[in-house]
Formats: structure tokens, sequence, C-alpha cells
């Protein structure tokens, strides 16, 4: 059955006065409204009214909310219909059941979508995917995957094949992994472009198409035939965000030969969906290719980095709070995350690898797991617990995964490197033993393939709910949809909030979608402004400029002076190539392209310019905030992190209670060792809210304008109702209780 809940009335005025004549007191009597709102109610209460209700579609919520409608109509109306004048006037005998077709014709107004649920049914129906995709369908395609860990040549191999063929695909997940494969099949003088949502580079000067492409997965043509192509990092078809273009590339690419590279886990998932087509999967095997040892004992202090050891940290702040302890201790390190521009990723890259540049440790986010080739010997986990999103969309912090540590792990020792082996340890010695089981635990085997529904299914869904948001349509869409248990529907909240942002803005309905597929992350504002200012100036018809699109950055802009400016200029970074991705889409409404990708590289030079001298930006950061300030930048989770469970991980990941930290129970900082800044961090957070507001915090959020001071009293309020009921009171007895009665995972 569908959920209700998201169907939303569309608004039916009451009739006015002297719109037209009232037939119906003409031909009977003026209605006495009193008697009509009584016999509404007995109406409202009959038993058998709620039952023809249902049969008609309308459960509990939707009939109490269609009669609520109706009886306003009806009372607020100067007048109404003849034939339901008369009925009002006859009910008046007691024959209330007559109004029924009247109610129900009321209730279809309000609730379009009761008239025509089997179409809506039968276009959110994702049961069958492979048959989206007939050009595929009409020819027999040869599947081999290339199953293996990190560096064991699988995806070589892959390679190999496409660049000997007469033309082909590649698809990865990364515009860094795409751009290796477009300059590799170059140099090698197969003619090769580069396609990614923000980029087109053509091989031929001319701009002929060439025979092969790189591309990022989203990019691909399902179309275009090939004689090769080669899919790559398949395990990433189960990603609850983005799972959905690895399973269209696996159903739709034309190609003859379809090259899959991966973890062993996804083995099974990819033959049964090949089933399901009438295709056979070869399998071939890989070993690493250079061994990797998990060392017995942990790093415990920095002051026992070698050259070649790379720190892996699951937060931003970890990353600068690790670089500035390295630097203090007179070495050079390269830093790597997630949010920096592909260009500045690979020049600390490049720095960390050049054997005559004294740079030779590494602090990083597992954004080095794909993408980059790095010469690196050891791997310390600085932490093995990491914030993540749920198929829901809901945030937890929760052990790194085994796929997850295998992946980041195996970027030790890489073949052809100057380390002929790989070693991995933690900073502290406590996540060692958990990270040693972790390491030995079997890949859990792939269950469902992502999907997502097509523009083309959301514009069908339009036509029979004219009235409704897109974000609204898209959760009628999956509340409706029915998939079978080899998929799943990715979770949309990214698409919904940008459908939400964009909402009161007059865009029709392509336009619309495109702009709720951009890609951007929710959490900068300053990108999510400008989307809206993109779309407002769309929406008018007014070109988007360069030079508009300079006095909105400030651009030019200078290198920054703390950490606060870097993220800025990320930000920026991002802008450009929002603009850049828009300006593929909208050639006309976004038409200086060349212009903004020029000044996204000298963007991309400052940018690079600020991580080299990422902790002068830190100790300028640290010594502008306020006294004991301990972090830089907010981080994902705010409030609190916790105690790390010491079960052995067999137990924890038995039951789905325990498998997350909890975020609900705050530790003190005295009870943890000095080294872990985390505890002090979480501690100094809940501070901020108990002293009103004063912290950084507090402060920080209101200067951003993400909260104001009416919110910061709610809190405050709350926060002081919910100590006074011991609910959070630290190391209560209640606390412990709560915990062990605990049976969800608990999220934030």
């Amino acid at each position: 059955a569908p959920d209700t809940s998201l169907f939303v009335p569309v608004p039916l005025k009451p009739v006015g006065d002297g719109a037209e004549e009232d037939v119906g007191a003409e031909l009977t009597r003026p209605l006495d409204k009193g008697e009509v709102l009584k016999n509404l109610n007995k109406f409202y209460k009959r038993k058998e009214i709620q039952r023809l209700g249902a049969e008609n579609g309308l459960d509990a919520r939707l009939f109490h909310q269609a009669f609520i409608s109706f009886r306003k109509y009806i009372m607020e109306s100067s007048f109404v219909s003849a034939d339901l004048h008369i009925i009002l006037n006859d009910i008046c005998c007691g024959h209330v059941d007559d109004l029924f077709p009247f109610f129900l014709r009321h209730a279809k107004q309000i609730f379009p979508m009761l008239d025509c649920m089997d179409d809506l049914r039968k276009i959110s129906d994702l049961r069958l995917p492979p048959n989206w995709y007939p050009d595929a369908r009409a020819i027999q395609r040869k599947i081999i995957f290339h199953a293996g860990p990190t560096n064991s040549g699988k995806t070589y191999h892959a390679i190999q094949r496409f660049l000997s063929a007469k033309s082909g695909i590649y698809c990865g997940p990364l515009k860094l992994l795409a751009h290796e494969i477009f300059q590799k099949s170059n140099d090698a003088n197969v003619p090769c472009d580069l396609v990614t949502g923000e980029e087109r580079v053509y091989a031929n000067e001319d701009a002929r198409q060439a025979p092969h492409i790189a591309c990022t997965i989203e990019m691909c043509s399902t179309n275009t035939p090939y004689e090769v192509a080669v899919i790559d990092e398949i395990q990433m078809i189960r990603d609850p965000a983005r799972g959905w273009a690895w399973t269209r590339a696996l159903l739709g690419l034309c190609a003859e030969e379809i090259h899959v590279c991966g973890e062993a886990a996804a083995i099974d998932l990819v033959t049964e969906l090949m089933y399901t087509t009438g295709e056979e999967v070869e399998v071939r095997n890989y070993k690493r290719l250079t061994p990797l040892t998990v060392l017995d004992y942990a790093l415990e202090s920095l002051d026992n980095l070698r050259p070649g050891d790379c720190v892996v940290c699951f937060s931003k702040n970890d990353i600068y709070s690790v670089s500035r302890q390295i630097e203090a201790r007179g070495l050079e390190c390269a830093v790597i995350y997630g949010s920096l521009p592909p260009g500045t990723k690979l020049e600390q890259a490049k720095k960390f690898n050049d054997p005559d540049d004294p740079c030779k440790i590494l602090v990083a986010t597992d954004a080095i797991g794909m993408g980059l080739n790095l010469c690196i010997k050891r791997i310390i986990f600085n932490s093995i617990v990491k914030p993540t999103i749920n198929e829901k969309g809901e945030k937890e912090i929760d052990s790194i995964t085994t796929s997850q540590a295998l992946q980041i792990a195996g970027r030790a020792g890489r073949y052809g490197s100057s380390f002929k082996q790989g070693e991995v340890t933690t900073m502290h010695r406590d996540d060692l033993v958990q990270l040693k089981e972790i390491l030995s635990e079997p890949v859990r085997p792939l269950k469902a393939a992502g999907l997502h529904p097509t523009p083309e299914q959301i514009e069908m869904f339009a036509y029979h709910l004219p009235d409704a948001t897109l974000s609204n349509l898209i959760d009628i869409f999956v509340s409706l949809s029915q998939v079978d248990g080899l998929y799943f529907v990715c979770n949309i909240d990214d698409f919904k909030f940008l459908a939400d942002m964009i909402q009161h803005i007059p865009l029709n309905l392509r336009s619309r979608y495109v702009f709720c597929t951009a890609p951007l992350n929710r959490k900068e504002p300053f990108v999510c402004t400008t989307l809206l200012k993109f779309a407002r100036q769309f929406s008018r018809n007014e070109p988007l400029t360069f030079d508009w699109l300079c006095r909105h950055t400030k651009w030019p802009l200078a290198a920054p002076k703390n950490i606060k400016e870097l993220v800025h200029l990320e930000a920026v970074h991002d802008v450009f190539d929002l603009y850049l991705w828009l300006s593929y889409r909208f050639m006309d409404m976004f038409p200086d392209a060349v212009l903004v990708r020029d000044i996204q590289k000298k963007l991309d030079d400052i940018i690079q310019v600020g991580v080299c001298n990422i902790t002068k930006l830190i100790r300028a950061s640290q010594s502008a905030a306020a006294p004991g300030t301990a972090e830089v930048v907010s981080e994902d989770f705010p409030l609190s992190r916790t105690k790390r469970d010491t079960r052995p991980v067999s137990d924890r990941r038995g039951a789905k209670s325990t498998e997350a930290l909890s975020i609900a129970a705050v530790e003190v900082p005295g009870e943890r060792r000095a080294k872990n800044l985390k505890a002090y961090r979480s501690a100094t957070r809940q501070e901020d809210l108990k002293s009103h507001g004063r912290g950084s915090l507090a402060n920080r959020l209101l200067r951003e304008g993400l909260l104001t001071q009416e919110m910061l009293r709610q809190l405050e309020s709350e926060w002081q109702d919910q100590h006074r009921n011991g609910r959070y009171g630290l190391g209560s007895k209640r606390d412990d209780q709560n915990s062990s009665k605990e049976t969800g995972k608990k999220k934030k």
C-alpha cells in the first residue's frame, strides 16, 4: 500500500458571491448551514461511509483530510452546485449516504492520484530494469569479471584489452580515474576523449568523437556501440547514493565485451543480474602483487613516523590536527582530502611520491582509497571509526567495514613503486586488535544493486499529478515503486533537498529535474546559495555570464590566510564546477565555460599554495579563535563523540544494535588517555551548549546564519530539560540502562 502521508491535497477554494446564480436555492430553498453541518458530521461518523471510502482508495488519513476539505468547501461557499444543493436539503430527512458520490468527487479533485493509482503504479514499477535498455538486449554481450584486491593488476588487464580494441569506453567512479585512462590511452597512441560532468576534452582537434572514451560512470552513453567497455570499482553498485550509475552501465552498455573490475564480493550479484539478461559471466581472479603485513605494534606516537608513512584520518579536523603535530616535529607532510580540487590532490601526491622532495609523510582521508597512485610504505589508521550515511540517508558513526579497511590498507606497497611490500597498523594500541579482526573477516557478498527514477518516469508522474511539487512527486514515486530482491532504490535526499530549495522558482519540469541532479555538497551554504541564484536568473531567461560569476564569487581571490578562507576557496572551486556542469546542459544560459575553466585552473593553483602552507593556516585559525578551541572547522557530527566499543568485532557485528557507536552518551575527557583528542573535543562541544551558547561552535553557527538566537534558546531549554530528567547525565546509571536496552543503530 502507498504511504498516503505523502499525498498532499490540492487546495480547492470555496465559491464566492456573485460568481453565478444560486440555482439550487431557486429550485428548492436556501440551505440551513446549521442543519447541513450536523448532517455532514453524521455522514463522517457512518461506518458504512468509511468502508465505501476505503474501497475507493481513501484510507483513514485521506478520508479524514477529504472530509475536512469537503465540509469547509460546503460551509464557506456562498452556494454549491444545484444537484449537491438539492441533496443537502433532502438529507434533512435522514439520507446522509446519498452524499457519498459528491464527497468522492471532491476527494478525487483534491487527491488526483486516486483516479490514476494504477497508472502511477505501472510507471513506478522497477521490477525489470534490463528491459529499460533494448539496444543492449538486442546483442549478446560477453561479461568478464576481473576480481581481486587493491594492487592486484585487475584493472591493468582490463585496460590492456580496452587499448587493443577498435573502440572502447572506460567508466570510473572519479574524475581522476577517467583522466588517468584518458592520458594513458592517448600516450599509447590510442585516440581517446574525456567526458566528465564538467568537462569534455577531444583527442581530435576538429572535435570529432574518438573511437575510445574515458568517462565518469554517470556520463556513459547506453546507446553508442563499442567493442569493449570497462566498468571500474563494480562494488560501488551497492552505494546508497550512486549505485544506480553502475547498475545502468552494467545492464545498459552496448558493448560486445564488458570487463568488470572490483571486489570478489560482487561476483555473485553480477552473475545473478546477468542471469536475468541471459548473459554468462567469466570470472578471472587476481592475487595481490606485493605482500601486505599487519604489524603487531601500533605507532603510539607521531615521533615514530618514518618516510613513506601515510596517516589516514576520517575527518578534516583530524587532518588539521595531525598535520600540525607532524610539522611541530620538524617534518614536512602532504595533505589529501575529499573536498580538495583534483589538481591539488595530484600535486600533493606528486610531492609525496617525489624521492627528491623533503616531504616524506602523507596525511589523508579515505579519499586515497581510489584514484591516486601513491608510493606508500605504511598505512597508519588514526582511528577506525568513520561517519557514514546509511541507505535511508541517516548519519551514523560506525567502525570501518572490512571492504573499506582493505581498500585503504591496500594502498601500501604499490606494485612498481620503491616499496616492495606494504605495512598497516593503527595510531593507538587499543585499535590494533579491532583492525586485525576487521581485516581478517571475509567481505560480505553484495546483495542488491541501486536504481534511480529516470527523468522520463518523473515526467509521466507529473503528467498525472500536475499540482504536486517535484520533491513530493519523487516521494510518491519511491513509495509506490516495486523492486525485486536484486535491487534497491537509491536514497534521494540530496535530490529532494535541492527540489525543496528551488521549489518557489518558476521552472519547467525538465529544467527543474536537471538543477536537482546537480552534483553539490549540501553542507556548503555558499554553493547552495549559488545554485539558488543560478536557478532564479535562469528562470528569468537571463544568461549567467562570466562577469556575473566573477562579481558573485568576488574573483580574483587572494591566497588563504587561515583555514576558514581555504574552506571558502574550496567552495568557490565547487561553484565553478557547478557552472561548468550546467554549461553542458544549458549552453545558451551558461555561455562562458571556457573563461570559467581558465579561472578555475588559477583557483586550483591558489588552493595548492594554501594546502602547501596548511600548518601556517591552522596556526592562524587557532590563534584567532577563542581560547581553548579545539576545532578549526565544524564537523558533520557537531555535538558528541563517544566511547569506542572494545568488544570483539564479531560480537559487535552480530546485532544491529551495537554496530554503530552511540552518540548520545558523552564521555568525560579525564576518563580517556590524553592522546585521544576526540573525547576532549566532544566534551568541549557539550560544554559549548551547557554554557548557554558561548562556545565557539554556537557562535560560528550564529555567524554563518545556520542558527538563530531563538533556535539557540530552544536548544538550551531542551538540553536543560533533558539534563534535569537525567537523560544525558554523564556516567549516570540511567545512561547505562539506556545503552544496554538500545536495539536499533543509534542515529544522529
